[in-house]
Formats: C-alpha cells, structure tokens, sequence
C-alpha cells in the first residue's frame, strides 16, 4: 500500500460495497477487535532515552537541551515530543492490515482551525511531518493515548478521561460508516466546517468554539507582523528573542535561505506561482517552533508587497525521514518534504494557499505560511464536557482524513456498529498512559541527574544559529 502516495484510489477500486464490507468484516477473524486493548512493554524494548538521543544526531546540538526541557514539563510535552518512541511500541500491537495515508502523529495538540484559500474556517489534522501510508490504527490509538495523557495532566478524573476515548472513537466509527455510503467525490470534498459545525456542536460548548473562531481569524501575518518585526535603519526586519528566534550569523547561509522562496516555486500551482512573485523577501530568521520539532531546522521568512501594510511571513521547515519509515518501509517520494506536503494534500480537506517544497545542500524543506487563520485549542482551558466534546471532533476529523486515502467500506466493515473496538482502545490507551509517564520520569531523572541537559542548565555560549 505503499502506493496510497502516489495513487490515493489505491485498495477503493473494485467491489460493491457490501464486498468490501463483508472483506473488511472477515479481518475481525484473524484480528479480533477486542484484541486492540493489548498493550505490554517487550522485556527488550529500548530505552526511551537511548532513542531520543539518536534521534537528536540529526539535530542542531545547540537546541537539544530545549526539546528536552519542552519534553520534561508534563507527560503530555512528552508524549508530543517522543512520536519516535511510541512508533516503535505500535508496531507490536494488532492491526487489521487495512492501510492509509496516516498522519503518524496524531496527538490532541496536532488538529485545529485553519484557513481554507478561499478564507473559510475549518477544522482538521494539521501536522504531517510523519506523515506514511500506514495501519489507520495507529494514527487511532496515539489520538487515544493522547487524550488520556492530556486529561489527567488537566486533572480530570479517569472516567471523564475514558469517556472522552470512547467520544472520539465512536466519532471515527459512525462518520467512517457515513463516508463509506457516499460517493468517492463526495468523501473528497466533504470537510468540517467551523461554523456550520456547530450543529453538532453541544449548546454548552458552542460559545467556546465561537470564541476560537474569532481568536483564530485574527491570526494573520498582518496581526503578527508588529509583533516579529521592528524597523531597523528604515527597514523592517524580525525581531531577536534567541534561542526562540535569532538571525544567522552567516551571512551566506542566510542568502541562500531567501533563495528558497524563489527555488520552491515550481511545487506551488502555477496561479500561486505568480502571487509569490509579486512579494519581495526582505529578512529570514531561525525560529524554534513546537516540542517535537526542536532542533530541526525551521525559519521564518518576511516578504513584503505592495508597501509596508502587506507583509507576508513564510515559514520553512525542514524535513527528516518519517519515524514510521524503519518500520513501514522508506517512502515513495526521496525528497521528505515532498513526502510531507504530498500526504498533507492527500489527507486535509484543504491545504494552505503556499504549501509546497524544496531542498538544500542535501536537506529537504517545506514552506506555508506563517499565520494564516490557525488556531490549535490550548487543552488546559477545556472543562470536562468540552475535553470530551474536542476529542470527538478529532476522531471525525481523522475519519475524513483516512477515508481520503483508504477505503472508509473495509474499515466500517471491520469496526461494525458496536462499540466493542472503542472499548479496546480505550483500555490500550490507559495502559500507553501509563507507559508514557514513566517514559517521561525517565526523562526527568536523566535531568536531574545530569546525564542529559535542559535549556535552563545549559551554560554552553555557542551560537543557537548552527546553520543548515
């Protein structure tokens, strides 16, 4: 199934669809549903650490002590951070051999609002740089062992935590029914509009989401540019806050970054080739973004139009190999970024207006825009109801993405009309729970002991601006 990158009608063709029900059905013969509770560490699992650690070979050094200082404030910072670790655990857990293009790391924080390029609001998986065809399990069960992590670290009681599991997998399971009765161009362009949403939307919960709509329309490059930019001898440029955000020191390097803009054009549609070119660049800097993503390459670009009241920020960012590929195989496509911004196409209802890639000196990078209406709700601000209300959104959200790519028929033919496989989930994601708060005290007493280093013990004065 590897071809869902480059052939998303791959496993659709062929088959009414009561078949393709029926085939999806007999995989609970091999595969029980109930058998996706399973969750028990292998007496040889690697050290959590130990993986972290080679990962970060491929990192700026400098920011290392960051990504685990960013890791180590909660069990949930930690889950983010560690996509690597539990993609290695998933792969001994059951799978029904029924594949999509997954995002391959799907946590609460990674879905949220965002702008359509015809300015509407939606809401959608929002993070790709995992991104593989996959088992649609995985994707489900890190969005399940997130949302348990994500609510005791709020303090919730554990049944709230429970419900709110079994919440976004009876939203994938009913929605995934639904797509699998509508016509492939129907499931293509369905999405889950923000306004129209509300619905479906409890009466309690509706004046929050109102409320995150407006935040999120103000978020533009207009709104940020006072924020990241001063005027230095009558030009603008970004601001300095380091380790955050600070300027190269090499000068060629930095010339080479703004070239980007210019050598990623060709991946972007031919109509928004010709938008970019009417914005000059005028400063880059290096920026930090995210927990997961801290210490790969990532910058800000401030391009201006027409006059000073038309900025447009560009972000890019690098990509490195999928952390599911040692497991799933390499991917279809050499360049990563391509990999990445060819999944997110693939799985979004819509994607931003500048999205597309490039490469560097043997590194592969993808831009978007900075800012473009998007918005990811800040979890510790949900009360119960609205924890439980936000993590349905996401199981439909993920059920519209996988039906995309895969075939919404043998996978609603697989999960049926029961509850029985939510029930399973929710059991494994208490387990992974678990398994992720000793991950993360392993963290912590490497800290404390002074076997690895965070950002505030950190007394090196090299420069957070390495380079590429």
């Amino acid at each position: 199934m590897q071809g869902l990158e480059g052939d998303s009608g791959a496993g659709q063709r062929g088959g009414t669809l009561a078949d393709r029900r029926v085939a999806g059905r007999e995989r609970r013969n091999k595969v029980p549903r109930s058998s996706h509770s399973e969750w028990a560490a292998a007496t040889d699992r690697p050290d959590p650490l130990g993986v972290l650690e080679e990962q970060n070979r491929s990192r700026l050094a400098d920011l290392v002590p960051l990504r685990y200082q960013r890791m180590a404030v909660s069990p949930f910072t930690f889950l983010r951070g560690s996509a690597i670790v539990m993609a290695q655990d998933l792969v001994a857990t059951p799978v029904s051999g029924i594949q999509v293009q997954v995002c391959g790391d799907a946590h609460l924080n990674n879905f949220g609002i965002y702008a359509t390029p015809e300015r509407n609001q939606v809401f959608d998986v929002n993070d790709f740089d995992e991104t593989l065809p996959g088992p649609w399990e995985w994707d489900l069960k890190r969005l399940a062992a997130s949302a348990v992590v994500a609510g005791r670290v709020n303090g919730f009681p554990a049944a709230t935590n429970r419900r709110a599991v079994l919440s976004s997998m009876q939203a994938y399971r009913e929605h995934m029914w639904k797509y699998s009765e509508m016509s492939f161009i129907d499931v293509w362009y369905s999405r889950i509009d923000y306004e129209s949403s509300l619905q479906f939307v409890r009466p309690t919960f509706r004046s929050y989401i109102m409320k995150q709509s407006e935040k999120a329309r103000l978020r533009s490059s207009l709104q940020a540019f006072p924020k990241l930019t001063q005027q230095v001898d009558g030009h603008y440029r970004i601001k300095e806050d380091p380790p955050l955000i600070a300027h190269l020191k090499d000068e060629e390097l930095s010339r080479r970054l703004r070239g980007l803009v210019e050598a990623y054009r060709p991946s972007v549609q031919e109509d928004r080739r010709v938008l970019i070119s009417k914005y000059h660049c005028v400063d880059v800097a290096q920026k930090v973004v995210g927990v997961g993503s801290v210490g790969t390459r990532c910058y800000i670009v401030l391009l201006m139009g027409n006059d000073d009241n038309d900025p447009l920020l560009l972000q890019i960012k690098e990509a490195q190999a999928s952390v599911l590929e040692p497991h799933l195989g390499a991917s279809a496509y050499v360049n990563h970024a391509q990999r990445v911004v060819c999944g997110q196409r693939l799985m979004q209802a819509a994607s931003d207006l500048f999205l597309g890639w490039t490469q560097l000196e043997g590194r592969d990078y993808y831009m978007r825009q900075f800012r473009d209406m998007k918005l990811t709700v800040n979890l510790e601000t949900l009360i119960p109801d609205g924890f439980i209300e936000y993590c349905r959104f996401c199981g439909w959200a993920l059920a519209r993405a996988h039906a995309r790519s895969g075939d919404p028929a043998q996978i609603s033919g697989y999960l049926g009309r029961s509850d029985i496989f939510d029930r399973a989930i929710a059991v494994f994601a208490e387990k992974y729970a678990d398994q992720t708060e000793r991950d993360r005290a392993r963290l912590v007493g490497a800290l404390q002991s002074g076997e690895v280093l965070a950002e505030e013990a950190y007394t090196s004065k090299k420069s957070h601006c390495q380079g590429i």
